[in-house]
C-alpha cells in the first residue's frame, strides 16, 4: 500500500486548496502595503475613500479564500484517510493467515485507527500549510525588502537562531512521536489480550496484577507522549524569542531613523505589520514540520502493515484458473473424482518443524470420514492446507477434482465449509450469523439448516427469533448453541466438502445425538471430513484417517483399525476408559 498513491488520488481538491491559500496569501500581503499607502495619503492630505475600500476587500478576500482553503483541505484528508482505512482493511482480511496470526491484533487496531487519521489528516493539513507558509515568507522577505533591506538584515539575523533551535525540535518531535505511537500500540494490544479472556482473568483473581500491567504500559505511552508535548511546547517559544527580539531591533532601530528622515513613518508601519506577518507563517512553518515529522512516524507504521503478504489476487487466480479450464470443466462434470484428496503432500512451518509427511487420502463425494491422531499429528493443519490458510510445501490437494493451487479463492471458498472448535460468531443477530456465507438464502433454506443443526425449536422459542441480537463472539447463546449456529451456517452454504473440527466437544449428550443425525444427513449430500476424539463420532464415520506424526499411519473403518492398528486402538481405548468413567 502507497500512502503517495492514495494522497494523488485526491490531488484536484489539495491543490485547488492549496490554491485558495496561496491567493489569500497574497491578499494578507497586500494588507500592509495598502496601510502604508493610505497613511501616505492621510499625511498628504489626500482622498483615502479609495485605499480604505481597497483595504476593506483584501479583508473580505482573505476571510473568504481562507475558509475555502481549510475546507477543502480539510475535506481532502479525511478523503485520503477513508481510502487508507478502506484499503488497509481490504489487506488485513485478505492477508495471509501466517502473517496476520504474528501480529499483535491491539496494535493492529491503533495502527488502522489512529495512525492512518495521524498520518493522512496531519499530513494533508501540514503540507498544505507548509506551501502557504512558504508563500507568505518569500512575499514577506521580498516585500520587506523592497521597503528597507537593512532592516530586513536585522530581522533574518534575529529569526535564524530561533529557526535552527525550531528545527532541531522538530527533528526530536518525530523521534518521540514513532516511540509513543508504538507504546500506545503496546497498550491497545494489552488491553486486547485480556478483555478477550475476561471471564479467565477473573476465574484466576487476576484483576490486579492485569491492572498493574495495563497501568505500565498506560504510564510508558504516557511518558513518551508528554516528551512529544515537551518537545512540541517549545516550538513556539522558540520562535516568539526570536519574533520579540527582532521586533524591539526593528522599532528602536527604525524610529531612530524615522527622527533622521531616512525611513517615512509609512514604511516602517508597513515593514513592522511585514514583520508580524512574517513571523506568523514562520511559526505555522515549523509547526507543521513538527507535525510532519509526527505524520511521518504514523506513515511509517501505516505502511509497515500495509505490506503484509496477500493471498492471491484475483486477477493472478482467474489466469491460473484459465491455464487449467480444460481439466476443470472435466473435473466438474465427473462425480467419480474424489471430493478431497491429498497427493504426497509435506509441510513445514515457518521455523522449519515438519508438520506433515508425504500424506496421501482421498475422500468419496459422498459419506462421513474421520480423522485421528495424537496431539500434534496435524489433523487441523490438513483442514488448514484444505482451505488454502496454508501452502503445501510439496505435493497437491485437490477438492472435487480440481487441483486447489489453481482454483480462485473465492471458488475453492465456495466448495469448502469449515466449522472451527471455537465456533467464532460475529456481533449482529442470529439471521445475520446464520447467513454469512450465503446472504441470498431464502425461507426454506435457512428452515432447513436450522432443522439439521437442531436449532429450529430453540429459534422459534426465541422473542425476536432470527432478529435476536447477539454479544461478541455470540454472546448469549450457550457453547453448544453457538456450534450448532456455527455448523448450521455451514450447511446453508451448501457446500461440497464440510470440515468439521472437533465440532462435538461443547455439546450434551441430547444435542450431540441430534448433531450425528444432522452429520448423516449432510454426509448423504455431500463429504464430511471430522476431526474426531469422542469415539460416539468415529464410530458413526464410514472411514477413519490415523494420523502419527504427520503421516498417515491406517485407514479404515472402526472394527478394521480395532484389530489392525495400534495407534487406533491406543486412541479407541482411552475413549473407552472416558466414557465408563463418565456412566
Amino acid at each position: 500500500m502507497n500512502i503517495r498513491e492514495i494522497v494523488l488520488r485526491h490531488r484536484g481538491l489539495l491543490i485547488a486548496g492549496i490554491g485558495m491559500g496561496l491567493v489569500g496569501a497574497a491578499a494578507t500581503l497586500a494588507q500592509p502595503w495598502m496601510l502604508g499607502r493610505l497613511i501616505e495619503a492621510v499625511a498628504l492630505d489626500k482622498a483615502i475613500a479609495w485605499p480604505i475600500t481597497l483595504i476593506a476587500l483584501f479583508f473580505i478576500a482573505d476571510a473568504a479564500l481562507n475558509a475555502g482553503h481549510a475546507y477543502a483541505i480539510g475535506r481532502a484528508g479525511e478523503n485520503i484517510v477513508f481510502d487508507t482505512r478502506r484499503i488497509l482493511g481490504g489487506r488485513l482480511l485478505r492477508s495471509q493467515i501466517p502473517h496476520f496470526s504474528r501480529l499483535e491484533h491491539g496494535d493492529v487496531f491503533a495502527r488502522t485507527i489512529s495512525d492512518t487519521s495521524i498520518a493522512c489528516l496531519v499530513i494533508a493539513q501540514a503540507l498544505a500549510q507548509v506551501v502557504t507558509s512558504v508563500f507568505m515568507l518569500v512575499g514577506s522577505v521580498v516585500l520587506m525588502a523592497r521597503l528597507d533591506w537593512k532592516l530586513l538584515l536585522t530581522t533574518l539575523g534575529c529569526l535564524g537562531l530561533a529557526s535552527g533551535v525550531a528545527l532541531f525540535l522538530a527533528r526530536q518531535v518525530r523521534i518521540a512521536a514513532l516511540r509513543n505511537r508504538e507504546n500506545v500500540g503496546a497498550y491497545g494490544s494489552g488491553l486486547q489480550r485480556v478483555l478477550g479472556a475476561i471471564t479467565t482473568v477473573k476465574a484466576s483473581r487476576a484483576e490486579e496484577r492485569e491492572t498493574d500491567e495495563l497501568a505500565r504500559l498506560a504510564d510508558r505511552a504516557r511518558q513518551s507522549g508528554i516528551r512529544v508535548t515537551a518537545f512540541n511546547s517549545l516550538l513556539t517559544p522558540a520562535m516568539n524569542v526570536g519574533t520579540q527580539l527582532s521586533l524591539a531591533v526593528v522599532i528602536s532601530w527604525g524610529m531612530a531613523r524615522v527622527a533622521t528622515g531616512s525611513l517615512s513613518p509609512a514604511d516602517l508601519t508597513s515593514f513592522v505589520m511585514y514583520l508580524f506577518y512574517l513571523v506568523s507563517p514562520l511559526v505555522m512553518l515549523f509547526m507543521s514540520i513538527g507535525q510532519i515529522q509526527q505524520g511521518r512516524a504514523a506513515i511509517q507504521r501505516v505502511t509497515e502493515l500495509g505490506t503484509i503478504p496477500q493471498e492471491e489476487s484475483e486477477a493472478n487466480e482467474a489466469n491460473a484458473g484459465a491455464n487449467d479450464a480444460t481439466p476443470q470443466a472435466e473435473g466438474a462434470s465427473d462425480e467419480t473424482a474424489p471430493a478431497v484428496a491429498f497427493d504426497g503432500v509435506s509441510f513445514s512451518y515457518h521455523d522449519g518443524t515438519p508438520v506433515l509427511r508425504d500424506v496421501s487420502f482421498s475422500l468419496p463425494r459422498r459419506g462421513l470420514t474421520a480423522i485421528v491422531g495424537p496431539s500434534g499429528a496435524g489433523k487441523t493443519t490438513t483442514f488448514q492446507l484444505i482451505e488454502r490458510f496454508q501452502r503445501p510445501d510439496a505435493g497437491t490437494v485437490s477438492v472435487a477434482g480440481h487441483d486447489i493451487a489453481a482454483l480462485p479463492l473465492t471458488e475453492l471458498r465456495s466448495l469448502v465449509g469449515y466449522v472451527e472448535q471455537d465456533a467464532p460468531l460475529l456481533r449482529g443477530t442470529i439471521r445475520q450469523n446464520l447467513t454469512y456465507a450465503n446472504p441470498g438464502a431464502d425461507a426454506a433454506d435457512i428452515a432447513r439448516a436450522l432443522r439439521l443443526a437442531s436449532l429450529d425449536d430453540f429459534v422459534a422459542e426465541l422473542p425476536e427469533g432470527l432478529d435476536t441480537e447477539l454479544g461478541e463472539r455470540g454472546a448469549g447463546l450457550s457453547g453448544g448453541q453457538r456450534q450448532r449456529l456455527a455448523i448450521a451456517r455451514t450447511l446453508l452454504q451448501r457446500p461440497e466438502v464440510i470440515l468439521l473440527d472437533e465440532v462435538t466437544a461443547h455439546l450434551d449428550s441430547d444435542t450431540e445425538a441430534a448433531l450425528r443425525d444432522a452429520m448423516a444427513e449432510a454426509a448423504n449430500e455431500c463429504a464430511v471430513l471430522a476431526i474426531a476424539h469422542r469415539l460416539s463420532t468415529i464410530r458413526q464415520a464410514d472411514r477413519i484417517i490415523v494420523l502419527e506424526g504427520g503421516r498417515v499411519r491406517a485407514i479404515g473403518t472402526h472394527q478394521e483399525l480395532i484389530g489392525s492398528d495400534e495407534v487406533y486402538r491406543r486412541l479407541a481405548s482411552q475413549q473407552f476408559a472416558a466414557e465408563d468413567a463418565l456412566a
